[in-house]
């Protein structure tokens, strides 16, 4: 079990961060090793926090009160699973933190423990103040791959007697404010054709070609959004963006392909503008190029696959949790960000508004080497002790 002995803020953050990029929390593995360390860390406090075990119970996530437990309070969420490192030029092992010059290398150092590590770190700060309004740990897993985790957490806040106050998701920002972000949906497609020698080519069904058909549609769909369609200059690429991501198929060169498969995605400014966009497509397909497959066998044709959606975020930028949160954050302006959180989740499925804002830069994720800069990580403990402050004060609302 850690210690709870306050010492500096620094000093914690660096033995959290470390603690947590000890465990290899790629999305395909279990991070309940990690969960159980948390629980350690906070028991040292007398607090306790509720697992919420997803249905192969080889995942958690954690649910964490800090104050009262029957006021609303405010919630700061995290995730703890993280990309994978494979095929990555790392210079040193991505799940050993090391220090160089200001910055923590590891992987999930940016994206996103070393905002959990701050949080946690400020446990001591949170557990020795007079809360009138509670504090929350939300710990996730699986946000990597469709923000999955998150979403049985908010299934039981919705029917909880009391909701929270408010969210901050803390993912990079650079420790800017983000009132809005893209949805998000990923559409897979399968084509079915039919196999023959390539010799007698014009008798098969060429899975490969009619996909290439549906991939130059979305390239061409892409092109004409970023010209023609909706913008907000508060995103950095400020257009819906669409493109394909993965294509599979063909087994040799002298056989006609009866099979491909192609992954695409949409991320759109709006709610609803992401399923929008594939939706096209999708009926496109289905309208022009299906046809023409099954003109030659009626056995062939495309099958689609919703693999992974999620909303965008758009607080309106007078709301009154975006007032709170630039008081808090030290902050007058604000800005939208094209990466996808949870944040968009909090609003549409448990009704908490929400905005993101953390350490380090998203420049940083995904990428070997990923690292966070020390400095940024004592600007979120700034951050997070004036929300402290903010709930312990009289009628914090």
């Amino acid at each position: 079990m850690q210690s709870s002995a306050p010492g500096p803020v620094t000093d914690r953050i660096r033995a959290q961060l470390a603690g947590l990029i000890g465990f290899d929390t790629v999305s395909d593995r279990s991070n309940l090793p990690l969960i159980t360390h948390i629980e350690d860390y906070l028991a040292s406090f007398g607090i306790t926090g509720q697992r919420i075990v997803d249905a192969t119970g080889q995942k958690a996530s954690l649910w964490v009160t800090i104050g009262p437990k029957d006021k609303p309070g405010i919630v700061l969420s995290g995730h703890t699973d993280v990309v994978p490192v494979e095929g990555q030029a790392w210079t040193h092992n991505p799940f050993e933190m090391i220090e160089r010059d200001g910055r923590l290398y590891g992987r999930g150092t940016t994206d996103m423990k070393g905002f959990v590590a701050t949080c946690l770190a400020m446990v001591p700060e949170m557990q020795r103040a007079p809360l009138a309004t509670p504090i929350h740990l939300a710990i996730s897993y699986d946000e990597e791959i469709g923000c999955v985790g998150v979403r049985p957490l908010l299934e039981m806040l919705s029917r909880a007697p009391v909701k929270p106050i408010g969210c901050f998701v803390g993912e990079p920002t650079q420790m800017e404010l983000a009132i809005g972000h893209k949805g998000k949906h990923g559409v897979r497609a399968t084509f079915r054709g039919l196999a023959s020698h390539s010799s007698i080519a014009p008798r098969g069904v060429n899975a490969i070609e009619h996909a290439a058909t549906l991939i130059a549609e979305i390239s061409r769909r892409a092109a004409q959004i970023a010209t023609d369609g909706p913008r907000d200059a508060l995103y950095d690429v400020p257009y819906t963006t669409f493109l394909t991501s993965i294509v599979q198929g063909g087994t040799a060169l002298n056989i006609v392909p009866d099979r491909c498969v192609i992954d695409f995605e949409a991320r759109g400014l709006g709610i609803q503008e992401s399923s929008d966009v594939t939706g096209a497509v999708v009926a496109f397909a289905k309208e022009t190029i299906e046809p023409v497959m099954q003109k030659v066998d009626p056995s062939c044709g495309i099958d689609f696959e919703e693999i992974l959606e999620y909303p965008a975020l758009d607080m309106p930028a007078d709301h009154s949790w975006v007032t709170l949160a630039k008081k808090l954050s030290g902050r007058n302006d604000h800005r939208k960000v094209a990466f996808g959180t949870e944040a968009g989740l909090f609003v549409s499925m448990a009704g908490i508004p929400a905005v993101v804002i953390g350490p380090g830069s998203i420049e940083q994720a995904h990428k070997p080497d990923e690292y966070v800069e020390l400095s940024e990580l004592a600007k979120c403990a700034g951050f997070i002790e004036r929300v402290i402050a903010h709930c312990a004060s009289e009628g914090a609302t």
